[in-house]
């Protein structure tokens, strides 16, 4: 299980330096990036959610950086496309985020897994990622909408082990990517990385000390 980020780089962006990598690819997160995947990161979220402010907004700044920055610092709610990536390695079959999944949402496996009955869906036609409980067993649905979908299925205490092997993937990101703005957002280093933590579901870590 890794969480991962939904990528779409957006043509010329030069705001910071970025990693390579394929559009509508996944990338996955953890504290073994490198600089310009954390930078490829950070961009994605902050892109998920620059959009035009609204009445309860201030107006977006007409600096560059500041104006993609600003749906990221002012935003309450706030979303990155993506969610949890599950792999059975025995058979190949790989379980993906669905169109309505979200990494801000990774939470909800744990709310999931301690619902005896329930279902939860990440995405509706043409892909839809169900997982389902039945007693100790959890079955990941690569596509309920095909009667022959691939399937994973796992007991639920492996479940839980591999939720918090990605939590902690989440928790060494956040660090890596304090580390990452004080670096390179070092004029907006505490607010970016109070809204990654935040969007993430995490406890916003220590500045660590300027370079």
């Amino acid at each position: 299980m890794q969480p991962v980020l939904e990528i779409y780089t957006p043509d010329g962006f030069d705001l910071w330096p970025l990693a390579a990598v394929e559009s509508f690819d996944f990338l996955p997160l953890s504290g073994e990036l490198s600089p310009a995947e954390v930078g490829t990161a950070v961009m994605r979220i902050a892109g998920c959610n620059d959009s035009d402010p609204d009445g309860n907004r201030p107006p977006r700044p007409a600096d560059a950086l500041d104006s993609f920055l600003h749906g990221l610092l002012t935003f309450d709610d706030l979303f990155a496309t993506g969610g949890l990536r599950v792999t059975d390695n025995s058979t190949g079959v790989t379980f993906l985020p669905g169109c309505c999944d979200g990494l801000e949402d990774w939470r909800d496996w744990y709310q999931f897994i301690d619902d005896d009955g329930c279902l939860l869906g990440f995405g509706h036609d043409p892909v839809s990622p169900v997982a389902e409980r039945f007693g100790d067993t959890i079955r990941l649905t690569v596509n309920a909408d095909q009667s022959n979908s691939p399937v994973i299925d796992l007991p639920i205490t492996e479940l839980r082990n591999l939720l918090a092997s990605a939590e902690r993937d989440l928790v060494d990101f956040l660090r890596l990517a304090a580390d990452w703005a004080s670096r390179y957002l070092p004029g907006h280093c505490a607010p970016v990385k109070a809204a990654l933590a935040r969007v993430l579901d995490l406890p916003t870590p220590a500045i660590p000390p300027q370079r």
